[in-house]
């Protein structure tokens, strides 16, 4: 199921009606996009495992990236070549993020229905920089400026989960309890967040307001480093688990959105 599937219209990058796509750029992509950080640099055979790409046309495809300095040789390892770097120096400055991301905030609320968030974490707490709000009439109260503790909701565990520091200052210190679902045992939060990183979302609902849930996932930076959390809130009527299982792809895609607007990387 490809993302257009999941949320028809929400893709910001589309071709204009009527031009065709160049395949050509897009097995170029496949090929860049298995370079991360924790794999800088690959063999020939394994850029081939990791995209699919037929042997002759990998091969093809990465002599002329090397010829064109899109890729460097050393021996028998490739990695990102010097002249893209240089190309992505001008995004590696610090853009107004609230200004970049406003459009995938408002793809995601249109698509679901529901409050689009993003959070970014501010010492102890999350702090609410930019909102998406909701057309029904029935909301969560969720405000530009707004002020919630690390340890509840899908947004502050998704900061806390790809925050390893922050996570154990949040563990070493008392866990206040909000209500009857608020998560007080360090070792059932230390549990919820690794779960967070293995699924790459997170869910709650009425951990600090009851009859609220949301749905979180990350942003990261050009180092691929956490930038903020995106997430849905709404009410559990409309929000129930199940529905929160169901938008989670939606949210990682927008949140992956968001990371590519901010130039960043995933891994």
């Amino acid at each position: 199921m490809t993302e257009t599937d999941l949320a028809p219209g929400i893709a910001d990058r589309a071709l204009p009606k009527g031009v065709k796509p160049l395949l050509v750029l897009g097995k170029i992509r496949e090929i860049l996009d298995v370079f991360t950080l924790d794999r800088p640099e690959l063999t020939l055979p394994e850029i081939r495992r990791a995209t699919g790409l037929p042997p002759s046309t990998c091969q093809r495809l990465v002599a002329n990236l090397v010829a064109e300095s899109f890729l460097d040789r050393a021996g028998d390892r490739y990695r990102i070549g010097a002249t893209l770097a240089r190309w992505a120096s001008p995004a590696a400055g610090e853009p107004d993020t609230v200004e970049a991301l406003a459009p995938v905030l408002r793809e995601l609320r249109d698509a679901t229905g529901e409050t689009a968030c993003l959070y970014r974490r501010e010492g102890g707490y999350r702090v609410c920089i930019a909102v998406a709000e909701t057309r029904h009439a029935v909301r969560r109260e969720v405000h530009v400026g707004k002020i919630m503790p690390l340890h509840v909701g899908s947004a502050g565990r998704v900061l806390l989960a790809w925050d390893p520091e922050a996570a154990e200052a949040v563990l070493a210190a008392a866990l206040p309890r909000y209500t009857g679902h608020t998560l007080t045992d360090p070792e059932r939060l230390r549990q919820a967040l690794r779960l967070t990183r293995e699924q790459g979302y997170a869910t709650t609902a009425e951990e600090r307001d009851l009859g609220a849930a949301g749905v979180g996932a990350p942003v990261f930076d050009i180092h691929g480093a956490l930038i903020a959390a995106l997430a849905l809130a709404g009410p559990i009527q409309r929000l129930s688990p199940a529905r929160c299982e169901e938008l989670a792809p939606l949210v990682v895609a927008a949140a992956d959105r968001a990371t590519r607007r901010l130039g960043g990387r995933t891994g």
